[in-house]
């Protein structure tokens, strides 16, 4: 009698906590807990509390009822062998999980599920009876008994493939959030049976694709099971539904994160590189020339040069080539927004793959329209490297910024470096996201430096931080020079590929 007490008394402490968060966009539905990548049972605990670690919007679970009426989880109708419906819960207890649990009561797996998590729903699926139907409803209505008793019958949402069940809850009370799943009721005859949303699967949805908008319409919640393909789950998210039920958690987390940066940014400038021949010349200037560039390189850039910069097969290809022109022994190309586009504050994204090779130095980065047009010259003027690599230092990625106070020729650049093992052999995200306060540096969308204006008593005058004015692009492929250093001739040709170009405004 205590313990009962006691799960009754914390469970209607929490009850008016859980859905006061903030409302963000998180449809995350773990299908029986989340198990599948720490190789849980399913239906247990152990799932329970890591979905709820993970902060899933609701975790998905089933419920049967043992021949002497405890309710307890499990998917199938059998459980160690044994007919659930049939059996009692002493004889189904004498086989364990995989994970040495018990067989889960629904009343401990309330108990658990609500001790310290005032963020996740619960999903209860009562599963059908297969016995009969009145036996399903005496289900509903043993469910119903608990979790009123319990305090938590708003927390929880009601489903099943049995519509007799459902309507048996919504006869004890109409307010109860009910989903049904068989997948063969129209929005509108859901709706007139007073049920609060459709979760079928995924497969009814592809084909009934009007049922969707006619359930928004309607005021339906929208979910889905079981989505665990990469498209499916981009299809899904992209229609909005208010739930997606998932054996992949993690990876419907990743998707749901770029929709949110996708909502925080606004694309006001990119490339995608879906044309052929030379970069779109309404986007891209060229800087061209031969004489070293301020670091004795040895390439000369050419100006709309299709070998050295071209556009084939949805890529950007800047080459260089080892070929004699006005005296230089190499020739590339160097590519600029300038006097196309010009950004202050905002993301910047990148997709390229970096050539390899001794005297090889292919760079993205920016500088201010302050110094084309004559107002500043370097360092005062400022620099960004988004990202710079040298052959003969394989796979180790540089940013930085340059001022006129700390700068690379005073060896106090601010400035950052590591080895990413994946930089030559794949496509990767070189970015950053610019504030009047900050400058953070991202490959493949996760954090690899931040400055900070002031950060460790810098200098804030334009000296130490000149970055509160426009900037433009450049992407290039230099060679040798005082940082490429000694060039290997059979290297050639050696190629920067890039994927994309995006640059964001924050909304």
């Amino acid at each position: 009698m205590f313990r009962f007490f006691s799960y009754s008394l914390m469970l209607l402490l929490v009850r008016n906590e859980i859905f006061s968060q903030p409302m963000v966009y998180n449809p995350v539905i773990a299908h029986r807990g989340a198990w599948k990548k720490k190789q849980l049972p399913e239906n247990s605990v152990a799932s329970l509390k890591y979905a709820i670690d993970m902060k899933c919007a609701g975790i998905e679970f089933d419920v049967w009822m043992t021949a002497d009426n405890f309710l307890v989880l499990n998917h199938d109708p059998d459980f160690g062998g044994k007919h659930i419906e049939k059996s009692s819960y002493a004889e189904l207890s004498q086989k364990r999980l995989d994970n040495d649990e018990v067989l889960p009561k629904l009343k401990d797996f309330l108990y658990e599920g609500f001790k310290s998590n005032h963020f996740t729903k619960l999903v209860l699926e009562i599963k059908p009876s297969k016995i009969d139907t009145e036996r399903g409803k005496k289900v509903a209505n043993e469910v119903f008994k608990l979790v009123n008793a319990l305090g938590v019958k708003s927390q929880i949402t009601f489903i099943s493939f049995d519509i007799a069940i459902l309507r048996e809850l919504l006869s004890l009370d109409p307010k109860l959030h009910t989903q049904y799943l068989n997948g063969d009721m129209t929005p509108g005859q859901l709706h007139k049976e007073g049920i609060s949303g459709m979760d079928y699967n995924f497969k009814v949805f592809y084909k009934n694709k009007h049922w969707i908008q006619e359930a928004k319409d309607l005021g339906l919640i929208l979910n889905v099971w079981t989505v665990n393909a990469s498209e499916d789950i981009d299809f899904f998210i992209a229609q909005r539904f208010d739930q997606i039920t998932t054996n992949e958690p993690e990876l419907l987390f990743e998707k749901v994160k770029k929709v949110k940066e996708n909502l925080e940014w606004e694309l006001i400038w990119h490339d995608e590189f879906d044309y052929e021949g030379l970069p779109d010349d309404s986007k891209w200037s060229f800087d061209e020339g031969g004489h070293g560039w301020g670091n004795n390189e040895k390439q000369y850039y050419k100006s709309k040069s299709i070998q050295n910069s071209q556009v084939k097969n949805s890529k950007l290809y800047i080459r260089a080539l080892k070929e004699t022109f006005n005296q230089s022994a190499y020739t590339s190309a160097k590519l600029t927004t300038y006097d196309k586009f010009a950004l202050q504050y905002g993301k910047i994204e990148v997709s390229a793959k970096l050539p390899a090779g001794k005297g090889s130095w292919p760079a993205i980065w920016m500088l201010p329209e302050s110094l084309k047009k004559g107002k500043e010259s370097w360092p005062l003027c400022g620099e960004i490297d988004i990202m710079e690599h040298v052959g003969k230092d394989p796979n180790v990625v540089h940013v930085s910024l340059h001022t006129m106070l700390y700068n690379h020729m005073k060896r106090t650049q601010i400035t950052h470096f590591d080895t990413l093992s994946y930089a030559l052999d794949q496509f990767n995200t070189y970015g950053i996201e610019w504030d009047g306060n900050s400058i953070r540096f991202m490959v493949n969308g996760k954090l690899y430096f931040e400055t900070t204006k002031g950060q460790g008593q810098r200098n804030v005058s334009n000296e130490g931080w000149p970055f509160d004015k426009p900037y433009f692009l450049i992407l290039n492929l230099a060679i040798g020079g005082n940082w490429g250093g000694d060039i290997d001739d059979r290297i050639f040709p050696n190629e920067m590929e890039v994927d994309y170009v995006r640059i964001y405004k924050r909304r």
